[in-house]
Parts: structure tokens; sequence; C-alpha cells
């Protein structure tokens, strides 16, 4: 499905209420959040890791078992920096791999805190970064911006629905 700039203007105008945020605004930005490209999937989550990652890692890490993610982590961490955004890439395009299956067997909070981690390695220079001078699309930017509009709750329901389905449960059938 083809998304455009305009098709998601009109998705998000169309369930948000300026006086009262509802549901429908954390189901719209869902939408559009998974309807980007993968690499502006990882660039949404790096952003707002990192602008809103103080309010989200209690959320995340106070009810995470984060030592079950340590060892992709470590993966990730002594990979090049093409493997890593390979492997970022194949958890956000649900690709399966060794990684995408470890992380899939992971917890919502888990998962959550995963991907904080992997921002604070990302900031610390161990993962790569967002390359500089990378020009979020326009319906990336909308899903940031909606995000910073939305509350804690929220914002954390939106995080926990996207992350939670990256990755492959090998589990699964």
């Amino acid at each position: 499905m083809t998304f455009t700039s305009d098709s998601a203007s009109t998705r998000f105008s169309s369930s948000f209420n300026y006086n009262n945020q509802t549901a429908d605004t954390v189901t719209s930005t869902i939408a559009v959040f998974k309807a980007l490209t993968v690499d502006d999937q990882l660039a949404v989550l790096w952003y707002a890791y990192t602008g809103m990652g103080k309010s989200i890692t209690p959320a995340a890490t106070g009810a995470a078992r984060l030592q079950l993610a340590e060892g992709s982590l470590n993966q990730i961490k002594k990979m090049s920096h093409l493997e890593q955004l390979e492997a970022m890439r194949d958890l956000a395009a649900q690709k399966n791999t060794q990684i995408s299956c470890s992380y899939g067997i992971l917890s919502a909070n888990t998962k959550l805190a995963f991907w904080y981690e992997l921002a604070e390695l990302m900031a610390k220079g161990f993962v790569v970064p967002v390359p500089a001078g990378y020009q979020m699309s326009r319906d990336g930017a909308q899903v940031l911006e909606t995000l910073k509009e939305l509350d804690f709750g929220q914002q954390i329901t939106v995080f926990r629905k996207v992350v939670i389905e990256m990755g492959v449960d090998p589990l699964a059938d």
C-alpha cells in the first residue's frame, strides 16, 4: 500500500479531537507508523527514544527483563555499522534472522527496553546512529510530532504496539 503525506494528514486530522485526544489518535498513529518505510520507522524510534526516552525508560525498564535481550544487544554491538543497520532493518521488517527470532520471544516490556537500550548504544557511538543529514519523510515527521502531543499512557501504547510486532516469534504459526 502506498501511503502519501496527504493520506497521513487526512488520517490524523480526521481522528484527532483537539479538545480531547481519543483512542482513534493512537490507532491512527500506529497505522501511519506501520505504513512508513523501515528506515523511517527506525528514525522515528530513534528520535522518540532519544527525545522522550526519559519518560519511556521507567515504563520500559521497570518491568523488563533486559538480561534476556543482552545477548542480542551484545551481538549487535560486535557487528560492523552496516551489519548493525541491517539487523535493525530486519527487526522492523520482520525478517527471519537469529536476532529477529531472539527478539520475537521477548515480552512487550523487554522489547520496549531493548529499543531504549539500542538508542542509548547509538547515542554512545557503539551502534550506528541515524546518518547525519537523514531526511525523514513527511509522514515520519508527522508520526513523531503526533507522538510528542500524546499523553504518556498513549505514547507507551503506541510504542508497545509497534515494537511488539517487530522481529519474528519462532513459536508462532
